[in-house]
């Protein structure tokens, strides 16, 4: 079938009302799970009208490379033989119909599906360089932290929901005030802090749906990881909220290496430098968010992100 136009997506222009391109263009002509060019070239699109977005991320810091890992449940296969490296300084979007093993292959970034009694896996993780398998979970867990579809704070204060990371981190307990610059500073990356600096005590589960959410990624960056992990964060929040998740996840993208799996097409073509195609647990296609809406090299892709199926 012919190609297409992307996914609807919000409008932006310059300062001076001119079209901007979209931030995360490919600087390498990276393409596929094994990073070569398809030799389709890259039709950026270029957006006009709605709100500004982030200028595009200024580093690359390899931090993992997920290396031929296939996972089972059973006898069943999860994810086959994917490969593909995840970079401080971008945002890696997993996308993929319900089913083809990308919420799979993101718990396998921290070995959280070995708490699956039945699942089993081959290939290789590494984190800077270290195969994740030589790294004592906790610990490992700290360095590559997780937030979930479904918002879960603690049922205490959003100051404790925070300290709780750093009481457990420390080898004494410490005092409350002098935890407070590390709290004051997770919730200020989290862009939470203005909104509840002069009610640290209240109770986090009263607070809004987009703020517990961004209670939980404070949570997650009180263990100043290398990697953040994102299952689907904005499914269950209003459209508002969504757009302030989004921007956080851009902004945070130059401190902390980012991987989001969703199932919402416009969001990862908002948010990701990069996007990896899978369906039925292999890896179909990896490129810059541009050339995978714009120019996909494989027709599963194409019929994908057109909306042939999903």
């Amino acid at each position: 079938m012919e190609f297409l136009t992307p996914p609807p997506v919000r409008r932006l222009t310059g300062p001076e009302g001119e079209p901007q391109r979209r931030a995360g263009s490919d600087p390498g002509g990276r393409s596929n799970g094994n990073g070569n060019g398809n030799g389709n070239g890259s039709r950026s699109p270029v957006f006009v009208g709605g709100r500004a977005r982030v200028a595009p991320a200024t580093i690359a810091i390899d931090r993992m490379q997920v290396e031929d890992v296939s996972v089972d449940y059973g006898r069943k296969r999860a994810v086959s033989g994917v490969s593909l490296p995840i970079r401080q300084g971008e945002v890696l979007a997993l996308i993929g119909p319900s089913g083809c093993g990308k919420t799979t292959l993101l718990r396998s970034l921290n070995r959280l599906t070995e708490l699956t009694r039945t699942a089993s896996s081959q290939g290789r993780i590494t984190l800077d360089g270290v195969d994740i398998a030589t790294i004592e979970p906790t610990a490992l867990r700290r360095r590559v932290t997780m937030v979930f579809q479904q918002p879960n704070p603690f049922p205490m204060s959003v100051f404790d929901n925070v300290a709780y990371v750093l009481r457990e981190q420390a080898s004494r307990r410490p005092k409350k005030r002098a935890l407070e610059g590390a709290v004051h500073e997770a919730l200020s990356r989290a862009g939470l802090l203005d909104e509840v600096r002069d009610d640290l005590d209240h109770p986090a589960l009263r607070l809004s749906g987009g703020q517990q959410q961004r209670l939980c990624i404070a949570r997650a960056l009180a263990a100043n990881p290398e990697v953040l992990l994102l299952d689907e964060p904005c499914s269950a929040l209003d459209p508002q909220s969504t757009q302030v998740i989004e921007d956080l996840i851009v902004k945070l993208r130059e401190d902390v290496a980012v991987v989001i799996v969703t199932h919402n097409l416009q969001q990862a073509f908002r948010v990701a430098d990069y996007v990896a195609f899978m369906y039925l647990g292999e890896l179909v296609e990896y490129a810059s968010a541009t050339q995978l809406f714009s120019a996909p090299g494989e027709q599963r892709t194409r019929d994908y992100v057109s909306g042939a199926f999903g």
